[in-house]
């Protein structure tokens, strides 16, 4: 098998990912502990200044942080079945049975995120005001939808592929 050097790249961004994901995930949860420990100085050094609507803005910004931490796990789940499957590519043996239950995973999980982030858009659009409107890059993604509908199919791709290397491994 001719080697090509994005197999590598792939392998170490997605180790990088997933470092990063649990970074992020860390930060998320450091400021949701920050938002009810020190609850006024925090919203001050986000810019959130008191006001009428704060409070269901406070309650609002925590759930949108909860369910950030939702998601970590799951883009993890993600991350290590993608290096799982990045790594049956390098050793030349991709059209395995377990690619097409990683695939079907990830593609499970992908629709997860999508409705976690239609949910969080829609809270974001709850506590948004015109005195402080909340913009947050959340809510229904076209291209989103297309990746879960893609890996669905690319998960049959893989297990037909699976099946009929098979059938040819026996009748040979």
């Amino acid at each position: 098998m001719k080697h090509s050097s994005a197999l590598p790249l792939a392998r170490a961004t997605l180790r990088i990912l997933m470092i990063l994901n649990w970074l992020f995930g860390t930060a998320i949860l450091t400021l949701l502990t920050a938002t009810i420990v020190a609850e006024q100085w925090t919203f001050t050094a986000l810019g959130i200044p008191p006001s009428s609507y704060i409070r269901p803005m406070m309650t609002g910004l925590r759930t949108i942080a909860a369910l950030g931490l939702v998601a970590i796990p799951l883009n993890d789940a993600v991350l290590r079945r993608l290096l799982a499957i990045v790594e049956t590519v390098r050793t030349g043996d991709a059209f395995v049975a377990a690619n097409a239950y990683r695939l079907q995973t990830i593609a499970w999980v992908l629709l997860t995120l999508q409705v976690l982030s239609l949910v969080i858009g829609g809270i974001g659009k709850a506590i948004s005001t015109p005195t402080h409107p909340l913009h947050l890059d959340a809510g229904f993604s076209p291209s989103g939808w297309l990746a879960v509908i893609l890996t669905f199919v690319l998960a049959r791709v893989f297990a037909e592929g699976t099946s009929m290397r098979e059938e040819l491994e026996g009748t040979v």
